[in-house]
């Protein structure tokens, strides 16, 4: 017992006696430590400097540990020296930290073992504009405290693992993340056992002794919640999974989720509050990421860059492929091996590749249904980069036969829309918005990443069915030998093929559809079909030579769809009686002036188009027959009685005319009493002309609209159009009155649904609405039934209207006028006007914020198109403070193309500022009145910028002396876009 309390006595005197010999044993393992990090400090700028690689996060941390614990030993070497030798507790203290800070540095030299057998480095990856936006905006996100989860998506092989490594790797360092950034790759079976054990052992917990998935989770759910501000990031995520079950807790302070997949559809069902779309890399950063992976210090001879940089572009930005590309050709000098190797990327990038196709096939392995995989190969059939129209597209997947069988027309294309959206959101397909520049009307497209088809061609070449040259610039047709008699589908799309052989006769007993649009085809030989017995889906679409058809095309008896859409010369088709299981005839814009023999035989017909062709008449009962049409287009100057259309029983899509309005009236009753729903274009016009009016085109119709041209309107009692009416054009009618709010209630349009309306060369018409004392009744219930019509409108278009004064006449007082007229309006186009002096007023533009489209084209006598004031006979006026604010500040927000053309007496766009920062088009040509421009822009760091999606500013080229002293709002604005300036000889037709 006495020697217990004596050794109790000795034991803290040691360790007082020893604190000199602790510091010094601190110090000599940190000299050890030190000599490492010298060591470690030099190996990495080495590195960094001359391979362009990057310190890895472990090194980082290691780095920071080190240097945290050098500051930790200079302070207890300071409270050492100071300490008295009296003062034993604080010795004692100091030798219990010294003992601790032995043991840190000891694990801190041993953990550099741990780091250094996988290297100190990682590569540094691809920098430029987009990785560097996309991890701004991620990192905005994880400092939110409203957002828990991230998703990052994209096509195989685009960088979404790349953006997450730079997260973990270095964008978190000196954050309240820094210490708990977990890295997790999910597996493609992707099972939540699996999930659980792989974030288990990121976050260091023993889940080896639990098998019960709850309990797991309830294990992984408390030790995260114990931590504070952590982020976890799934890498590769195939299938969705509950986070709950998982255990990550969601919304709990400073909890984070990144999930990384090929599919949004993924990061939506796993509940991302943001998702970000990881695109392929612009031209110049494809370049240059494949220069830092060729050979990073050297530039390639002249004679090699042109053609590297052709073999680029072949990857269409897609990082994986640019480094694959890269590390094929390093060291790779010899001007024939570059030649060699593009040609065989002309070929197949993937065919010489494995790893890559294998990366990218994942994705098309993932799609477990077979029609989805069909789909996905028939987009391939399109040539390189080609934009496909959406409905075109749909329509012929339904023809092909890759849709469910439904009963209506619309169901199938809402299935076809379905099936390219879930191609879209696991990136297989990209969206794309096709503009016509001259009427800014948008096309939905879908397109291919190059890669990505050329992994469907690669798929496609173990299969012996398919033989697909599109795009190819073919001249001459594939020789027999290529024609396999186990072919089933062929695509010659945008090719040169003018001449099919005399003679020629594929032998391909299963062949079911052929492609051949958009070719010069002048003549196809009778023999062409004679062994294509099996031929369901013919699409000669778009070959403007073709004169005629063969007659064997009368005998393919298993013809569903025979597609010759702009065969513009084309005036014979051999007679059609036979093909009794066609579905669809398309002889739109094609040269056929009498209906084709036999075509009231084909009593399975779904689809008939023969709009914008010669045809003047079609005879009595061929419709009445053809039972079955669910969509029906002919011209619109030639009529079908209404008592045919009456037997169409399942009629989806019309488009046509009718001779007088009591037709159009017959018409609208029984449409009204039709309980599936239609879709319709309707002319109505008192004869026959030789006006022609081209279609928009083989898609859907998805409109409802009539159009009116050269009747006589007066003293009718009530035109009843239909109810739910969304387009209405007037054309050359007389009687319709001043105003045309009234014209309105005639045509029974009382009610918000009408999105466009044309009004053209009817010169009684005044204004488009008018309040009047005798419409004080309406006025006090605020919401004028006249008025609703106009809510709805997107595009508005008047042209040739000698009387008109302006859009808006008011005769009474009252505080405000309707608060939502225009609120959609997108579009206004205005010509030969010439009683108008202004267009808008200031109270109305509050409600122009959606406007994108601004014509005013060869008005005499307008002087301004924004007034400073409400002028004419309106009481209403705003307060001093709205009426200063409208006038100085204006704010069009998506305005995108302004025209202001022969308006000889302009003289103000508006007294105020507009800004406009979306504008793509600016066209001002003979307003040589005009001084001043209010447009403004926004700045950067104070100077003037130009819009980022301008484009052009076209001026007349005998106006370039007005031009030069056009004054703007900022006296710097005219030099900044005069880049983007275009003088044109004319003026444009519009």
């Amino acid at each position: 017992m006495a020697n217990k309390l004596i050794d109790l006595g000795i034991r803290p005197l040691r360790g007082y006696i020893s604190l000199e010999k602790k510091m010094q044993h601190v110090q000599k393992e940190l000299d050890h430590l030190r000599h490492q990090w010298d060591n470690m400090i030099a190996r990495v700028q080495g590195a960094q400097s001359h391979l362009r690689k990057k310190r890895k996060r472990a090194v980082e941390e290691w780095l920071k540990a080190v240097d945290e614990i050098k500051i930790e030993f200079g302070s207890l070497k300071e409270q050492a020296q100071q300490a008295s030798f009296y003062s034993i507790y604080a010795r004692l203290k100091m030798v219990q930290h010294a003992d601790k800070m032995i043991k840190e540095v000891t694990e801190l030299g041993a953990s550099l073992e741990e780091i250094l057998p996988d290297g100190l480095l990682v590569e540094t990856e691809w920098q430029g504009q987009k990785i560097e936006t996309n991890l701004k905006e991620i990192w905005a996100w994880l400092m939110n405290d409203g957002i828990s989860s991230v998703g990052i998506y994209g096509m195989a092989g685009v960088g979404k693992t790349t953006l997450a490594k730079r997260i973990y790797e270095d964008f978190v360092i000196g954050t309240k993340f820094s210490d708990k950034v977990y890295w997790v790759t999910a597996s493609q079976e992707g099972t939540i056992h699996k999930l659980q054990d792989s974030v288990a052992i990121a976050i260091n917990v023993d889940l080896s002794n639990e098998e019960d998935e709850r309990k797991r989770a309830a294990k992984l759910f408390l030790a995260l919640s114990r931590m504070e501000d952590f982020v976890i990031i799934l890498d590769d995520v195939w299938i969705p999974f509950d986070i709950n079950k998982i255990g990550i807790p969601l919304g709990l302070d400073g909890s984070k989720l990144i999930v990384t997949s090929r599919s949004l559809e993924v990061c939506h069902q796993v509940g991302c509050q943001k998702e970000i779309k990881v695109k392929p890399l612009c031209e110049k950063e494809a370049w240059t990421l494949f220069l830092e992976k060729l050979r990073p210090s050297l530039e390639l001879p002249l004679h090699v860059k042109e053609i590297a940089k052709s073999m680029v572009q072949r990857c269409g930005g897609l990082p994986l492929g640019i480094i694959t590309l890269a590390g094929n050709m390093k060291g790779v000098d010899d001007i024939h091996e570059w030649r060699e190797a593009l040609e065989e990327l002309e070929g197949s990038f993937l065919g010489q590749n494995g790893n890559l196709f294998d990366s990218l096939h994942l994705s098309f392995n993932h799609l477990r249904d077979s029609r989805l995989k069909e789909c996905f190969l028939y987009c391939s059939f399109y040539p390189e980069n080609y934009k496909i129209p959406r409905d075109e597209l749909i329509r012929l997947l339904i023809l092909e036969g890759f849709m469910d069988k439904r009963r209506s027309r619309l169901s199938l294309f809402d299935q076809g829309h379905v099936m390219l959206k879930r191609l879209e959101s696991i990136c297989l397909l990209e969206c794309h918005t096709e503009v016509n520049v001259s009427n800014y009307r948008e096309t939905e497209c879908v397109k291919m990443h190059c890669l990505i088809r050329d992994m469907a061609l690669t798929i496609m070449d173990f299969d012996s069915k398919y033989m697909v040259k599109s795009g190819r610039c073919l001249k001459h047709i594939p020789d027999e030998i290529e024609w396999k008699e186990d072919l089933e589908k062929v695509s010659l799309l945008h090719n040169n093929i003018s001449l099919i052989p005399s003679g020629t006769s594929p032998n391909c007993p299963k062949l079911s559809s052929l492609n051949l649009a958009s070719n010069p085809l002048r003549l196809i030989p009778d023999s062409f079909f004679f062994r294509l017995r099996a031929l369901r889906v013919l699409n000669l679409s778009r070959n403007c030579e073709l004169e005629m058809l063969p007659n064997s095309i009368s005998q393919l008896g298993n013809l569903t769809a025979l597609l010759l859409f702009d065969c513009c010369r084309l005036s014979f088709v051999p007679p059609i009686g036979k093909l009794k299981a066609l579905r669809e005839l398309d002889l739109c814009h094609t040269a056929i002036n009498n209906v084709p023999e036999g075509m009231e035989r084909l009593v399975n017909l779904n689809c008939l188009n023969m709009d914008s062709t010669g045809l003047r008449m079609i005879p009595d009962g061929t419709i009445y027959r053809l039972s079955h049409l669910q969509s029906l287009r002919i011209p619109e100057d030639v009529e079908v009685r209404v008592e045919e259309l009456k037997a169409l029983k399942h009629l989806e899509e019309f488009q046509g005319g009718f001779y007088d309005i009591d037709t159009l009236c017959h018409f609208v009753r029984y449409h009204q009493s039709y309980e599936a729903p239609i879709f319709y274009t309707i002319e109505v016009r008192p004869s026959l002309s030789l006006l022609r009016f081209l279609s928009p085109g083989p898609c859907q119709i998805t409109n409802k609209k009539v159009t009116l041209r050269g009747m006589e309107l007066e003293g009718k009692n009530a035109i009843v159009l239909p109810e739910d009416i969304q387009q209405l054009a007037i054309i050359k009618c007389h009687g319709l009155g001043t105003c045309l709010t009234t014209a309105f209630s005639l045509f029974n349009i009382q009610k918000s649904g009408l999105t466009g309306c044309l009004i053209d060369n009817c010169p009684e018409l005044e204004c488009i609405m008018k309040v009047s004392s005798s419409d004080d009744q309406l006025v006090g219930k605020r919401m004028l039934s006249p008025w609703a019509p106009l809510e709805s409108i997107e595009h508005l278009s008047l042209h040739f209207l000698p009387n008109f004064v302006g859009l808006f006449k008011w005769e009474i007082e009252f505080d405000r006028p309707p608060c939502r007229i225009f609120c959609h309006l997108k579009s206004i186009s205005i010509s030969r006007c010439n009683t108008m002096t202004t267009i808008f007023t200031p109270w109305l533009l509050q409600h122009l914020q959606n406007l994108e489209v601004v014509e005013v084209l060869s008005c005499d006598r307008l002087e301004e198109i924004i007034a400073d004031k409400e002028g004419g006979n309106m009481v209403f006026s705003p307060s001093d403070d709205d009426q200063h604010s409208f006038i100085t500040y204006i704010n069009f927000p998506r305005l995108k193309k302004l025209t202001l053309q022969h308006l000889p007496k302009l003289r103000s766009i508006c007294e105020g500022t507009i800004t406009c920062d979306s504008i793509e088009n600016i066209r001002l040509m003979g307003c040589k009145n005009l001084a001043w421009m209010p447009l403004s822009f926004s700045s950067i760091g104070g100077q003037p910028n130009p819009p980022p999606a301008l484009t052009a500013v076209e001026i007349l080229k005998e106006e370039l002396e007005w031009w030069k002293l056009l004054q703007w709002k900022d006296p710097g604005l005219g030099n900044v876009i005069q880049p983007f300036v275009q003088f044109v000889a004319e003026f444009p037709v519009v």
